[in-house]
């Protein structure tokens, strides 16, 4: 028995990296999965790759700033297998780091919209869905940028972090009873494109490594396993709860 069977998720910016081994471990372990991105040709892909042994991924677009765009994406997964049990709000953006007297309005608002507002969104178009389908779980990839270190951060990816790390908590409290369950996932560098993109001086990495008790960068596979059990009933009494996945990071 897989740990998802009979579940039906949508994942944002489910096209590469993190998402995709989210979409890819999902279905593996038993779930229908809806995945989205504005990554048309690597969703595409994805999809074709994980349908080569079943039927259980559909990927769709999905820019995660626009309303209508999730309203398709949760009607899309509800005509397309029934129902939605799982939300992963996963679609997310950094940006280089600068002094906060330089970073720009249009720059600061591009992150809020995508990490923000994505979220809310999100969350948003799936408690109906939920609702009609018994309850659910949602499940918010945040940051330990919304957590703290913050001497490390870049201040707009930070706030828009500590914003999902309060909404999700307002979430789970309000949504309570309509047994629809809320967390956030704190990971701290994760090996992925997004974070190496980031950091792309290795000076700058190595600093930031520094200040990771474990001394390494997590992996992909180590977050994901964190999605799976927020996903499933393992984690049934948990709700408005932080899964801190930081090498220790946190901690100093």
């Amino acid at each position: 028995m897989g740990r998802l069977d009979g579940k039906v998720a949508l994942i944002s910016g489910g096209a590469k990296s993190q998402g995709a081994a989210e979409a890819r471990a999902f279905v593996s372990e038993g779930a229908k999965v809806v995945f989205g991105d504005i990554l048309d040709d690597l969703g595409n892909k994805l999809a074709n790759e994980i349908n080569i042994h079943s039927e259980n991924a559909k990927y769709i677009h999905l820019d995660v700033t626009l309303e209508d765009d999730w309203k398709n994406a949760i009607k899309t997964t509800v005509d397309e297998y029934g129902k939605l049990d799982i939300l992963v709000n996963n679609a997310g953006i950094v940006i280089n780091r600068v002094p906060i007297e330089e970073r720009t309005v249009e720059e600061w608002d591009r992150v809020q919209a995508v990490n923000s507002r994505g979220v809310f969104l999100g969350t948003k178009h799936a408690i109906p869905a939920m609702r009609d389908s018994g309850g659910g779980s949602i499940i918010n990839i945040c940051s330990v940028a919304g957590y703290g270190q913050s001497t490390t951060q870049e201040p707009a990816y930070a706030a828009s972090k500590g914003a999902v790390r309060i909404f999700s908590k307002v979430t789970a409290t309000q949504h309570a009873k309509d047994n629809i369950r809320s967390n956030a996932i704190f990971p701290g560098p994760i090996d992925t494109e997004m974070v190496h993109a980031a950091m792309s001086d290795p000076k700058a990495l190595a600093e930031r490594l520094t200040r990771v008790p474990m001394g390494r960068l997590g992996l992909v596979k180590e977050i994901v396993a964190g999605v799976i059990f927020l996903a499933s009933d393992e984690s049934s009494y948990m709700t408005g709860g932080e899964l801190v996945i930081d090498g220790g990071a946190t901690s100093m």
